[in-house]
């Protein structure tokens, strides 16, 4: 029996792993010993290989992919998991990840399955605290989680909050995140961090006013929000009370038959805000996938409002509207059309983004008529804000969740219709996504391109903006 010291990392293992293999040792006589687990985490320096020594091994991309996640995993067997895959794959079964119920392969999909929901829950439970230092304002907070999800879960809030100073503290390492780097420390003990601030009162205020009570479970909750994690959480005061009042509060809802996401809408908000309340909005699944909720942009006193259907993959992961390749033709045909992108307000009938996942690509799925009513409130409520003279349809989704089911680009594209009561007039064109599907070789994508040009340049023209604006004021003038 061979006892192999590592530190408690992927790095670590994956190191002793290749000489373990080239050495062909059965995993049967391997004995994994990690220490305490108080080492560096996946963002540390990897140990480095023996100087000068090649490995022979060789694994699939896949499996390394998942292996890494699974690492994060409190169970000290999963060391032994890792290597026995991977003596299996380099010893007669490259295919072994494709047999789903292999039992190997099976507590691997396990592990790692634990460890993104653990990376999950950090996103849904970690609550920051106002502080002040020498530096001036920052944000603390302290999170348990079950597995070294710490350092994973950061990159999360990294992406989130670009321009705060915040820190994650736990019992076995801590994170901070200073507006440039993402630095991973020693733990700390619970003392260190805030008890409370002055913003506890004002979000618990904020979490009632978008609380949903047509979807309260209380058994659901308790299920999804463990007891530990709640006293980190200043809404769990206030749930006793809305879980009461929640009956009533689910009829008057349904007697006005409005959009589950009204109850999450703050009263009186400007944009800004409604897109930081939108982050909060559980009135589909959807959120329950996406990385965030990506809210409409763009000049709030806008004539013109271009409504597509939902972000896709580069909306999700930046938190913009129509930034990834649809976007790009969107940009170009506005250009086109001559109308500056920002003087019009840009959005989506939905704010989260709906997909399937296959391999390592997120690839659109159309949101079902269920999701699109219940993201609405959203809508109606940027239309209500910016009061446009003119919205420009990208799409079926957008056309039938503001013009009527029966609405149908196919027939009705290009022609100005009564958007009321969203504004005094519409325009339904192609989403820019269905150009990049179109086929080229028949002419189908170019006709298309033109055909959105040709509708945003009568929009803009109704609507008085961009050249079009220019032109009128030039012959008042005159």
């Amino acid at each position: 029996m061979r006892v192999v010291t590592i530190e408690p990392t992927f790095a670590s293992f994956r190191d002793a792993a290749r000489a373990l293999l080239d050495e062909g040792v059965r995993p049967e006589l391997v004995t994994w010993d990690d220490g305490e687990r108080q080492q560096p985490s996946l963002f540390d320096a990897s140990v480095p290989s023996a100087p000068g020594r090649r490995t022979t091994a060789r694994v699939p991309a896949a499996f390394l992919a998942r292996a890494e996640i699974a690492a994060l995993h409190s169970d000290p067997s999963r060391w032994d998991v890792l290597y026995r895959l991977a003596f299996r794959l380099t010893h007669g079964e490259p295919g072994l990840l494709d047999d789903a119920a292999d039992p190997d392969v099976v507590r691997l999909a396990e592990l790692a399955s634990a460890v993104r929901r653990d990376e999950h829950r950090m996103h849904a439970f970690v609550r920051f605290r106002r502080v002040e230092d020498e530096d001036g304002e920052a944000f603390v907070a302290w999170y348990e989680p079950e597995h070294d999800v710490l350092a994973l879960g950061g990159e999360h809030f990294a992406r989130r909050y670009p321009n705060m100073r915040w820190a994650i503290l736990s019992s076995r390492r801590s994170i901070a995140w200073d507006g440039r780097a993402l630095e991973v420390g020693p733990g700390a003990p619970r003392v260190r961090a805030p008890e409370g601030d002055g913003l506890e009162e004002l979000f618990r205020s904020y979490y009632a006013s978008i609380f949903s009570p047509a979807r309260t479970n209380l058994a659901l909750f308790e299920k999804h929000v463990p007891s530990r994690f709640r006293a980190e959480m200043p809404e769990t005061a206030v749930v006793a009370e809305l879980v009461r009042d929640a009956p009533e509060r689910t009829r008057a809802m349904a007697a006005k038959k409005t959009s589950p996401s009204l109850a999450f809408v703050p009263p009186h908000a400007d944009r800004d805000e409604l897109a930081r309340a939108a982050q909060a909005c559980r009135a589909c699944d959807l959120y329950a996938r996406a990385t965030q909720a990506v809210f409409g942009e763009g000049s709030t006193s806008a004539s013109l409002v271009l409504v597509g259907e939902q972000p896709g993959d580069q909306e999700d992961i930046q938190g913009h509207p129509f930034v990834g390749p649809a976007g790009r033709v969107l940009d170009e045909a506005l250009e086109r059309a001559g109308i500056p992108r920002r003087e019009v307000y840009v959005t989506n009938a939905v704010k989260h983004f709906k997909f399937e996942q296959r391999g390592k690509r997120r690839l659109h799925s159309k949101p079902n008529p269920v999701e699109v009513h219940a993201c609405r409130g959203w809508l109606e409520t940027e239309l209500a804000l910016i009061q446009p003279e003119v919205v420009v349809c990208l799409g079926a989704t957008a056309a039938q969740a503001l013009l009527g089911r029966t609405f149908k680009v196919t027939q009705q594209r290009g022609q100005i219709v009564d958007a009321s009561p969203f504004a005094a007039q519409a325009v339904a064109t192609w989403h820019p996504s269905a150009i990049l599907r179109a086929d080229k070789t028949d002419g189908s994508m170019e006709r298309m391109r033109e055909e959105l040009v040709s509708d945003l340049t009568l929009a803009a023209r109704t609507a008085g903006i961009g050249a079009h604006a220019r032109k009128r004021r030039a012959v008042r003038v005159l």
